[in-house]
């Protein structure tokens, strides 16, 4: 099959609309559903994060895409009890056995607001625990290298029959030279074909820490890796394994960290013993406790625990989580690495970074200001390796 046409563009009115190969035949094949122009941008973007992530740590991996920048990705490393209560995956059979399942519950659970909604890859074959867990979720579609019989048959069943499923050649590999098209004009680069699990990366290390452990390394590869395919500006969070907060897109370095940080924080916030103890109704929607948790930990705390409201969503009216006890949790959040596409101009991206518990850094360095972000690493005995490598992706 050399094309596929589309129902529309990004847009309804976006007509006519295709996906096409000049020279040879797709590499994909859609085993159901009717995927859309975002839904094979999506797809295709996470596909090359998930198949780089499981070449530079040797273990499977997922991603969870949402308007063509991962909400989250991770390795399928085991979940703590604590992990699998606040990714709701607690009561799914066979987790521990299955590490690509591990990692789609750490990649769709770290940002879960961010994941509705999601495009999903996995660099494995999908089984019948990690449908089990894309089935209770609203997900658009799931691509894959294959997929066992039995998580075809729940996957299939998924949105009345519609839910989008893509098989994709793991051995394809794409011309080293690609093109798009603005306005008419036809851009054309090399493709970005940099290894980011190459250990010169961490050589020049102008921090007076110099001490990165292989799990810090490993996180922040997958930092790195993550970064390759986020919209610029970005930078990524990470922690045992999985990004935990991401900030994509934003105009300024400082937004992308600080909203990467906010993220990072909620994250974290979610395994304090006052969120995990949240007396919700029964039979409360899985979006409506999210949006509940999300609105709880905030400063708007009061739009779900004011009177007449808390009743929709408790069973008993629960305790403010304070300022200070929020302050006091985040500040236990320790061993936190941290990615950045391109230089940090200025130090005080470190200090919001410190606040998240960041004690590992790779950017890529050249700031005018370096003398500044240096010091300020040291400032709080933090590692940073200027790997020269600047990671934006448009």
């Amino acid at each position: 099959m050399k094309e596929l046409q589309l129902k529309y563009g990004c847009n309804p009115n976006q007509k006519p609309s295709r996906i096409f190969m000049e020279e040879g035949e797709l590499p994909i094949e859609v085993l159901n559903g009717r995927p859309g122009y975002i839904n094979f941008l999506d797809a295709l973007n996470s596909w090359q994060l998930v198949r780089e992530l499981k070449e530079a740590t040797g273990l499977p991996s997922a991603a969870s895409f949402k308007h063509v920048s991962p909400a989250g990705a991770a390795v399928g490393l085991p979940l703590s009890d604590t992990l699998k209560k606040i990714y709701f995956v607690d009561d799914i059979p066979g987790l521990d056995d299955s590490p690509v399942a591990c990692a789609y519950a750490r990649a769709r659970g770290a940002d879960r607001m961010s994941s509705y909604g999601d495009f999903i890859a996995l660099s494995d074959t999908c089984d019948k625990t990690t449908a089990l867990i894309i089935k209770r979720e609203v997900s658009d579609g799931v691509i894959a290298p294959d997929f066992t019989e039995e998580a075809l048959e729940i996957l299939r069943a998924k949105r009345k029959g519609t839910y989008n499923v893509i098989r994709i050649d793991p051995a394809y590999r794409p011309a080293p030279v690609e093109r798009k098209q603005v306005f008419g004009i036809t851009f054309e680069q090399g493709r970005n074909e940099i290894r980011l699990d190459d250990p010169a990366l961490f050589e020049n290390i102008p921090t007076q820490n110099k001490s990165f452990s292989p799990e810090a390394k490993r996180d922040l590869i997958i930092s790195l890796i993550t970064l390759k395919y986020t919209q610029s500006n970005s930078v990524c969070y990470v922690k045992d394994g999985q990004a935990i907060g991401i900030g994509a897109g934003q105009q300024s370095r400082i937004h992308c960290t600080r909203l990467a940080g906010q993220k990072a924080d909620i994250w974290w916030l979610r395994q304090h013993p006052k969120v995990m103890a949240l007396p919700f109704i029964d039979g409360i929607r899985r979006a409506d406790r999210d949006n509940t948790i999300d609105v709880y930990i905030s400063e708007d705390h009061d739009d779900v625990l004011a009177d007449g409201q808390w009743q929709q969503f408790f069973k008993v009216k629960p305790e403010v989580l304070t300022l200070e006890e929020k302050r006091a949790w985040i500040a236990q959040n320790t061993r936190v690495a941290l990615g950045s596409d391109a230089f940090f101009p200025f130090g005080d991206n470190i200090e919001r970074a410190h606040k998240s518990g960041v004690e590992f850094i790779a950017q890529a360095g050249g700031s005018v200001r370096d003398d500044h972000v240096i010091m300020t690493c040291d400032k709080y005995n933090i590692a940073m390796a200027f790997t020269g490598v600047r990671l934006f992706h448009h």
